[in-house]
């Protein structure tokens, strides 16, 4: 997946492997030093604040440049033990009023 960022709306657009495009809000990005990388969490940018959703959550590289279309690369997190650290940050911020 590619993603296109407006930073002014914190919108990121998602190209699906049907070639549709969908926006999703970033929800939070951090860095595990444990893994070495950094991690984008995302959620609909059309959902409410209180519905229940599906995060979506890449490591990318901060330091990697743009292309000139405005794409980075999102890595999809394949690993089990990769994925509960994402889970447990998540679930931190998600009880944490103070990081919201």
């Amino acid at each position: 997946m590619s993603k296109e960022q407006n930073d002014a709306e914190n919108l990121i657009t998602l190209v699906d492997d049907s070639g549709n495009e969908v926006q999703y809000e970033i929800l939070f990005t951090f860095e595990s030093e444990d893994y070495g990388k950094s991690y984008i969490l995302l959620v609909p940018a059309e959902s409410e604040p209180e519905e229940q959703v599906d995060v979506m959550a890449f490591s990318f590289d901060p330091q990697q440049e743009a292309s000139e279309e405005g794409d980075l690369d999102l890595t999809e997190i394949d690993d089990d033990e990769e994925w509960q650290m994402v889970e447990d940050v998540l679930d931190t911020f998600l009880n944490d009023e103070n990081m919201q």
